[in-house]
């Protein structure tokens, strides 16, 4: 099979596509034909080599892919060949041919084309756990979202919506902001022309976000503070920014707020089909029903992975990138 190697930690010329052997279904894993692989943030840092692989995964970048399934291992019950899926994979999506395990695999949703499909298991299960299972995000709270415009805050600006809670954004231009409340945000900030926790807390009446996700870090974490509400959740996923700050925890305590954050692809097996099959049975109806969509930036070619590489870093894009192998 064709796909990229990565022979040395580094900037996106450094990721070559080669052929190599293809990988050997092992019991419980399923061998996905790949149609489509989404590319994802954590993806870049691995290239830079700051997020290893876990014990036992692929060393190939690729953290969610959407395909056929071609072969299936001892005690797989639920797919067999010809199954068309998505999948979170523990690595190894860039490629022609990807293992997932048999419950990080879910049915492509009826109307979703493959390419869109491939968008969906990294980001839906990162905001699914982080805003649901983390933070308890209820109906009705405010919850604020940071890099609305990516493919996780695309996702995140949806769920939240469906789920009835009110959503605020920041993102970067006015093409970004306009594209977040088209998605359902009640109001989109752009950080480079004001101060988002003067815009929270005007449009809160001072009341604050309950649940804040943050992909930046650096000093949006003691910024973020400022714009929580009392008893208030801030969950962290990435550190843009930097992740290590400085900060003053005297409002941490008055207004009795809880600081958590998560990386997925550590997680144990049973934290992941947990999500699966949470997001099978709660938001893949709504996405059936076309009340939740992937928001599609930009597709390439496997050859081409440097580009969206490159695409990525450079923020420019809204919503999510995907190789087609």
């Amino acid at each position: 099979m064709r796909y990229i190697d990565l022979p040395e930690n580094g900037g996106p010329e450094n990721m070559q596509l080669v052929e190599g052997p293809s990988p050997q279904v092992e019991p419980g894993q399923v061998l996905i034909k790949v149609a489509a692989a989404g590319v994802n943030r954590p993806d870049i840092v691995q290239r830079a080599g700051f997020y290893p692989p876990p014990p036992g995964a692929s060393p190939v970048l690729g953290l969610e892919v959407a395909g056929e399934v071609v072969a299936v291992g001892e005690d797989v019950r639920r797919w067999q060949a010809g199954d068309s899926v998505c999948a979170l994979t523990n690595g190894g999506g860039y490629a022609e041919l990807a293992l997932a395990p048999e419950e990080q695999c879910l049915p492509i949703p009826k109307g979703l084309s493959v390419i869109e499909a491939a968008a969906l298991p990294e980001t839906f299960f990162t905001v699914w756990s982080n805003l649901i299972h983390r933070a308890k995000l209820e109906p009705g709270e405010v919850l604020l979202v940071h890099g609305g415009s990516s493919g996780i805050g695309t996702a995140a600006i949806q769920i939240a919506r469906e789920l009835g809670a009110r959503v605020l954004v920041t993102a970067g231009s006015a093409e970004k902001c306009a594209a977040c409340k088209d998605l359902g945000a009640e109001r989109a900030i752009n950080y480079r022309e004001q101060d988002f926790v003067a815009a929270v807390m005007e449009y809160t009446d001072g009341k604050g976000a309950d649940v804040i996700l943050d992909m930046v870090g650096g000093d949006y974490v003691d910024r973020n503070i400022r714009a929580a509400a009392k008893d208030g959740r801030i969950v962290n996923i990435a550190y843009l920014n930097g992740a290590k700050v400085e900060v003053n925890m005297l409002p941490v305590m008055l207004k009795r707020l809880t600081l958590t954050g998560s990386t997925l692809r550590p997680q144990s097996p049973e934290v992941k089909a947990a999500i699966a099959r949470d997001l099978e049975k709660r938001v893949w109806p709504l996405i059936e029903a076309g009340k939740i969509r992937p928001v599609m930036a930009a597709t390439f070619a496997l050859e081409d992975v440097a580009d969206a590489h490159r695409l990525m870093e450079s923020s420019d894009h809204i919503g999510k990138i995907v190789l087609t192998p």
